[in-house]
């Protein structure tokens, strides 16, 4: 679905306590959080816009995305 929000909060609203003690306390968690809620802020913007970048330039976005979201995941599970 075009403009889907993905950030890490909606996309795992059962773990806010986890995300939040490790925002706090794991600075690498905390810089890949905040990189991957500002590449899913972009690319939701550029979905909205009608995508005025290549399906390429989109796809390597949405790649990047998921292999935060990947890593950030591990990191909560593993807390």
């Amino acid at each position: 679905m075009l403009g889907e929000n993905h950030s890490l909060t909606h996309e795992f609203p059962e773990h806010l306590d986890t995300i939040t003690q490790l925002t706090a306390n794991d600075s690498a968690f905390a810089e890949n959080a905040k990189n991957y809620n500002t590449l899913d802020k972009e690319i939701r913007e550029l979905e909205l816009r009608g995508n005025p970048i290549d399906d390429h330039e989109m796809n390597t976005l949405k790649h990047n995305r998921a292999e935060l979201k990947d890593w950030l995941y591990s990191k909560i599970m593993s807390a």
